[in-house]
């Protein structure tokens, strides 16, 4: 399994309602492509102030690298940057495999 993970922050003008259908995109993306398991979004709550401005995440766990590399060209995921990318000041994505 793969975690694929997204700590975002959105820019100033990004209205809540924006905010929130780039949240229901990724949440009906496991729906769209497959091979991914799961996808949880939050938004950081963390009393420790070491967010470094990042203010959501986005947890994704896909079954295998093939699943990976589905999602990365699939056009769901082109539609998700569609509505993501105008709202979207600054993103980490890491990723990584979780072996047995």
């Amino acid at each position: 399994m793969i975690r694929h993970i997204l700590f975002i922050t959105f820019t100033d003008s990004a209205l809540p309602e924006q905010i929130q259908v780039v949240r229901q995109e990724f949440l009906k993306i496991s729906g769209q492509i497959e091979g991914i398991t799961s996808v949880e979004w939050g938004v950081n709550d963390s009393p420790e102030e070491k967010n470094a401005g990042f203010t959501h995440c986005v947890l994704m766990t896909f079954v295998d690298e093939a699943a990976r590399q589905r999602y990365l060209p699939h056009p769901a995921h082109d539609d998700l940057k569609a509505v993501f990318r105008p709202v979207l000041r600054d993103i980490i994505v890491l990723d990584y495999t979780l072996n047995p």
